[in-house]
C-alpha cells in the first residue's frame, strides 16, 4: 500500500476498506511510485493461476492497471498522461509569450534616458567600446540582483505553488523545484541575455549619436508586421484535431508573436485616427504620442492586450457547468451469464452478512432486462449486470437508484461495505458506481479549470506589473516633452487625461482584437460555442485587464506631479529649468 492508502485502511473500519486486502502486507510504495503525496494506491500481488490473471483492460471500469507480471513494468506512457502534456504544452506557450513581450519591454526600461546619456558621452569623445562597455556592465549587474532576487523568492514560494492541485492531488517539493544545475543555468543566462538585449539597443548610440541627442524620429513602421500577423491567423484554420500537439503549440505561439509584432503597426494607425478626430487638447496630444512613438505606448499595453489573446483562446475552450452523477448509491457488477442466477443470490447473502440493506436487480449488459434475476432480453447470451441499489429493498429498474422519493440519503459507510463485501466475488470484476465511469473525464474538466486560473493568473500579473513599469518609465523617459508643455501653461489634469487617453484608447482597439484572435486561434479545437463559463471568464478579464491598466498610470500621476512640482522654482519645475540672478533659464 501507498502511505495514503495505508493510512486510511488503519483509520476505517476493516469492513470498509481493508478487508478487500487479505493477505499479508508486503511493504510501503515509495514516493518515486506515486503522482503526489497521499495518493491511494495498492499493489496486490497473484498467484500464476489465479483467476483473476486471467482479466482484460475491459474487464474492469475502475481505471485500475490490469494484472501485469512485475517484469513487464516497463514505465510506457499512458493516454492521459500523453493528454496532460500536451494541455501543458499549450498553456506553456500562453504564458511564456507574455514572459518574453514583459522580458522585451524590461529591456527597454528608461532607454530614452540612456541614449541620451550615451550619445552626449560619445558626442563629448567617448569611443564606441566604452559606450558599449558601461552599457553591458549596467545591465548585466543589475539583471543579475534580479535573479538572484527572483530565484529566492522562487524558492520561498515553491511550498505554496506545490500545493496546487493537479491529477487528483498537490504535487512534491522536488516536482516544482528545477535543480541546482538549472538554476544556476537560468543565473548565467538571464544577464546574458539582458547584456545582449542592451547591446542590440545600442545601435542607434554608436552609429549616429548626433541623431539620438537631436532625438530624430525613427523610421516609420511597415504594413509588413500585419501581413506577418494575417499570414500566421491563416494557417490555423488548417489545424485539427489529428494534427502533433507540437505542431499546433508553434502555430499558437507563432500567433501570439505576431499579434506582438503587428501591435505597434496598429497603435500608429490608432494615433493618426484620434489626432484626425480629436475636439480636446487631451485627445490631440494622446493622438501624437501615439504617432510620434507606438512601441513605446505598444509596451505599455501590451501585457493586457495579450493577455486578451489568452482570455479569448481559453474562453471558448473552457470546460461549462458539466455535473456528473456520480452521488448515486448504485453499485455494479458484471457477471457472465451462465452464472448469473447464482453470482446475483450470493451477492444478497454477503450484503446480508455485511449487514448491508440493498435492492439487487439483473439486467443486460446494455442496460436492459428484468429485474427477477431470472434473465434478460438479450435472450440469455453475453453478460449481465447486477445492480446494487443500497439503502433501498425490493427491486428498482436500473439507474433508479438516484433521484427517487423513496431513497434515503447516501450511506457512503454502507457503500463502501458493501464494495467490500462483493470484492473477489466476479474475478476480474469490481462493483462499481457512475462516479467510478466518470471519474477521469471529471478529473481532466477540473484540472483544466486549474490550468485556467493558473495561466490566466499568471498573464494577469505579468500585464499589470508590465504596464505599471512601463508607465512610470514613460513618465522619466519624457521629462523634457512634459517639462515644455508646463512651461507652456498646460494643465496637469489635461497632460494626466492624455495620459489615460494614450492607454485607454489602443488598449480598447487591441484587447478587442486580440481577444477576437484568440477565440478564432480556438476555433479549430472547440466542440461546442462558448459557454456561460467561458463567457464570464471573458468579462472578468476585460474588467480585470481595464482595471489594471488604469491602476498602473494612477500608481505613476504622483512621479509625474513629483517630477513637476518643486518649492522655490517659479514654474513648479524640477527638471528643465533653474532660477539664476532672477532669471528662468530652460535646460
Amino acid at each position: 500500500m501507498s502511505p495514503g492508502m495505508a493510512e486510511l485502511a488503519g483509520e476505517l473500519p476493516a469492513a470498509q476498506l481493508a478487508a478487500r486486502f487479505p493477505g499479508r502486507r508486503g511493504g510501503t510504495i515509495g514516493d518515486e511510485a506515486l503522482v503526489y503525496p497521499g495518493e491511494l494506491v495498492v499493489v496486490r500481488g497473484q498467484t500464476a493461476d489465479s483467476p483473476v490473471m486471467r482479466a482484460t483492460s475491459s474487464d474492469d471500469s475502475r481505471g485500475g492497471a490490469v494484472p501485469t507480471r512485475i517484469s513487464g513494468f516497463t514505465g510506457k506512457t499512458t493516454e492521459d498522461a500523453v493528454g496532460y502534456s500536451a494541455l501543458g504544452l499549450i498553456a506553456s506557450v500562453l504564458m511564456v509569450v507574455p514572459l518574453l513581450v514583459f522580458g522585451g519591454a524590461a529591456a527597454r526600461l528608461t532607454v530614452a534616458r540612456r541614449d541620451q546619456r550615451l550619445a552626449a558621452l560619445r558626442l563629448v569623445g567617448a569611443s564606441p567600446g566604452q559606450v558599449v562597455a558601461m552599457t553591458v556592465y549596467e545591465a548585466v549587474i543589475t539583471a543579475f540582483g534580479g535573479a538572484v532576487l527572483g530565484t529566492a523568492l522562487y524558492g520561498l514560494l515553491t511550498p505554496l505553488l506545490a500545493r496546487i492541485e493537479i491529477r487528483g492531488g498537490p504535487w512534491f517539493l522536488a516536482d516544482v523545484w528545477p535543480g541546482v544545475l538549472p538554476t544556476l543555468a537560468v543565473l548565467v543566462a538571464v544577464p546574458l541575455l539582458v547584456g545582449v538585449s542592451a547591446v542590440v539597443g545600442l545601435r542607434r548610440v554608436v552609429v549616429s549619436p548626433l541623431g539620438v541627442a537631436k532625438r530624430e524620429t525613427p523610421p516609420a513602421m511597415r504594413f509588413l508586421r500585419v501581413v506577418a500577423l494575417l499570414a500566421a491567423l491563416a494557417a490555423v484554420p488548417l489545424l485539427g484535431r489529428g494534427v502533433e500537439v507540437g505542431v499546433i503549440a508553434a502555430a499558437i505561439g507563432g500567433a501570439f508573436l505576431c499579434v506582438n509584432l503587428a501591435g505597434p503597426w496598429v497603435v500608429a494607425l490608432i494615433g493618426r485616427i484620434t489626432t484626425r478626430v480629436a475636439r480636446s487638447p487631451a485627445r490631440l496630444l494622446a493622438g501624437r504620442r501615439l504617432t510620434d512613438d507606438p512601441r513605446s505606448a505598444w509596451r505599455t499595453v501590451s501585457g493586457v492586450a495579450l493577455t486578451g489573446f489568452v482570455a479569448g483562446f481559453i474562453g471558448l475552450l473552457a470546460p461549462g457547468d458539466v455535473v456528473f452523477d456520480g452521488a448515486r448509491a448504485e453499485l455494479r457488477l458484471a457477471v457472465p451469464s451462465a452464472r448469473a442466477a447464482e453470482v446475483t443470490a450470493e451477492v444478497r447473502e454477503r450484503l446480508a452478512a455485511a449487514d448491508v440493506r440493498a435492492a439487487v436487480g439483473l439486467v443486460a449488459k446494455g442496460g436492459r432486462g428484468r429485474e427477477d434475476g431470472t434473465g434478460g432480453e438479450d435472450g440469455g447470451g453475453g453478460d449481465r449486470v447486477i445492480t446494487i441499489s443500497v439503502g433501498r429493498t425490493g427491486t428498482a429498474a436500473p439507474g433508479s437508484g438516484s433521484g427517487s422519493g423513496s431513497e434515503e440519503p447516501v450511506d457512503v459507510a454502507a457503500v463502501d461495505r458493501a464494495r467490500t463485501a462483493l470484492e473477489g466475488l466476479v474475478p476480474g470484476h469490481g462493483a462499481t458506481s457512475a462516479a467510478d465511469d466518470d471519474r477521469l473525464s471529471a478529473q481532466i474538466l477540473d484540472d483544466v479549470g486549474t490550468g485556467t486560473v493558473i495561466v490566466l493568473a499568471v498573464s494577469f500579473l505579468v500585464a499589470i506589473a508590465g504596464a505599471g513599469i512601463t508607465a512610470a518609465s514613460s513618465v522619466l523617459d519624457r521629462r523634457q516633452t512634459y517639462a515644455l508643455l508646463r512651461l507652456a501653461g498646460t494643465p496637469l489634469e489635461v497632460l494626466d487625461a492624455a495620459r489615460r487617453a494614450e492607454t485607454l484608447i489602443p488598449l480598447t482597439v487591441m484587447g478587442g482584437g486580440t481577444i477576437a484572435a484568440g477565440v478564432f486561434c480556438a476555433l479549430p479545437f472547440a466542440a461546442v460555442a462558448m459557454n456561460v463559463t467561458g463567457a464570464i471568464i471573458l468579462l472578468v478579464c476585460v474588467a480585470l485587464g481595464f482595471a489594471g491598466v488604469i491602476g498602473a498610470g494612477a500608481a505613476s500621476a504622483p512621479l509625474l506631479r513629483f517630477r513637476h512640482r518643486q518649492p522655490g522654482s517659479p514654474a513648479g519645475l524640477r527638471t528643465g529649468t533653474t532660477a539664476r540672478s532672477g532669471t528662468r533659464r530652460t535646460g
